[in-house]
């Protein structure tokens, strides 16, 4: 067995809104663990609400991680967080630093989603007509693409509220670990409660077909170009859920991939651009933890 990605402390890969750890032994993080485990990490996916309020999401996981270090024996964890998962984790850091060696945030809701603020614009009202139908069919034919979690606690309009630009600034003034003071820029790599920060995220480049690949033969990609253009803040610099900048969090290895949001976590089923290839970003970041001591 390789070891090139065997870090000191287990790996923790945290899903996002609508996510979930297997269906039927299809994950969420479609062939990442599996490849992260054959070079040597040692890594869990725990299931956690679906649809919930980023600090709720937060109690479970770090119940999670808790059974993780009893069953591994291990001091600490990396938490990876794809999208919701991002403050999930950061939640996690700021609640228990002493269980976490670093937060990484994948296509990370750090500043909110614009998205977000037009849904809870439509339940509360103040949407209505034609804007609305487009917005919530958009939103709905994406999230249809893949199931949730019954047997946890949902809360669809707790996860929006969550996730609008308001929620998310409330969130961060409890939690501002990691994150950077000036729009678009970086947070600090390691912070004073001693836990390294990292982002990644991508872009949808809307001039790339060539690169496409099998993107496009994906249908959440086409859903992913249109959600785009309801943005205005990050117009053309987001990946269909999340603008480019809304990412960034303590170190930023990159935040304009060429990915959507799904891309991120090689969904669907592995369907991607030709560069880069979504798992070997996952591979990279765990040799940069391993030489990290973490």
């Amino acid at each position: 067995m390789k070891e090139t990605a065997k870090t000191k402390y287990p790996l923790v890969l945290v899903h996002g809104l609508f996510g979930f750890d297997k269906i039927m032994g299809y994950p969420y993080f479609f062939n990442i663990a599996k490849r992260l485990q054959e070079e040597g990490a040692v890594v869990f996916t725990p299931a956690i609400s679906a649809t919930n309020s980023t600090e709720e999401r937060g109690k479970q996981l770090l119940k999670e991680v808790k059974d993780i270090l009893n069953e591994t024996g291990a001091e600490k964890v990396n938490l990876i967080g794809h999208s919701q998962g991002a403050p999930t984790s950061r939640y996690v850091a700021a609640e228990a630093p002493n269980l976490v060696a670093s937060v990484t945030s994948v296509n990370g809701v750090n500043f909110g989603l614009e998205i977000a603020d037009l849904l809870l614009d439509v339940y509360e009202g103040r949407i209505v007509g034609e804007a609305a139908s487009v917005i919530v069919n958009a939103f709905m034919a994406f999230i249809s693409l893949f199931s949730t979690k019954p047997l946890l606690p949902q809360d669809f309009y707790s996860a929006v509220k969550s996730l609008s630009t308001k929620g998310t600034a409330e969130f961060n003034k409890k939690y501002p670990q990691g994150l950077p003071t000036t729009w678009g820029g970086e947070g600090k790599e390691l912070e004073s409660n001693g836990i390294y920060y990292y982002s990644w995220s991508g872009i949808i480049k809307q001039r790339d077909i060539l690169n496409e690949g099998l993107n496009n033969l994906d249908p959440s990609h086409a859903i992913l170009i249109e959600l785009g253009k309801l943005f205005t803040k990050e117009k053309d610099q987001n990946d269909g859920v999340v603008g480019r900048f809304s990412t960034h969090l303590g170190k930023v290895i990159k935040s304009d991939y060429h990915m959507d949001h799904l891309d991120a976590i090689n969904q669907i089923g592995g369907m991607h651009p030709i560069n880069p290839h979504p798992v070997n970003i996952y591979l990279e970041h765990a040799a940069r933890l391993k030489a990290k001591g973490l």
